[in-house]
């Protein structure tokens, strides 16, 4: 029987981290895809939280990854930490058998433990919807990426049944890497 584990990425998983972005945001007219150069630069900025970078392990290979960073979310003077989740990806080979989904719900449990409250996203409102995730312009939530509409997303950890409205507010502002994706 092959067993998934999910864990947060070690120094060692770093070629196979590589593989497995390469291969899923593969594209004939990049040799390298940008967001494997994404996550090197990220590994080494201040946004990197290793406990926050997770692994799918899948009969003893790594087939996927979700990483969550730190943003800041500025409101007026003030400047707030929150999670930017990105990229999630899955070796082709084993995609849709749901990895993704669990490699993603690890992050956001480990991000929850840790006492995180926000998490904004860039992705398919239809696959992250399923964590919990709506528009973010809807809970005052502004980025560079505010003009694509429904791919803006946030979500507020632990996911609110309440209504609560958003714990932050304002312009979220993303560490120098992501503005070369």
């Amino acid at each position: 029987m092959t067993t998934l584990r999910l864990r947060p990425e070690e120094p060692a998983d770093t070629g196979a981290i590589r593989r497995v972005l390469a291969a899923a945001f593969a594209r004939p007219d990049v040799a390298v895809p940008p967001e494997v150069r994404l996550v090197d630069e990220l590994r080494s900025s201040d946004a990197w939280l290793p406990e926050l970078a997770m692994v799918a392990e899948y009969g003893g290979e790594i087939v996927g990854c979700a990483l969550l960073t730190r943003v800041l979310v500025h409101s007026g003077s003030a400047s707030t930490p929150a999670l930017a989740m990105g990229p999630v990806a899955v070796a082709p080979h084993r995609q849709r058998i749901g990895l993704g989904t669990s490699v993603v719900q690890a992050a956001l449990e480990a991000a929850t433990e840790l006492g995180e409250r926000l998490v904004v996203v860039l992705g398919d409102p239809a696959y992250y919807r399923r964590f919990g995730f709506s528009r973010a312009d809807q809970l005052g939530l502004t980025s560079p990426w505010s003009g694509l509409g429904e791919p803006w997303q946030a979500l507020i950890l632990p996911p609110a049944t309440s209504g609560e409205p958003s714990p932050l507010r304002g312009e979220v502002i993303f560490p120098p890497p992501w503005s070369k994706v």
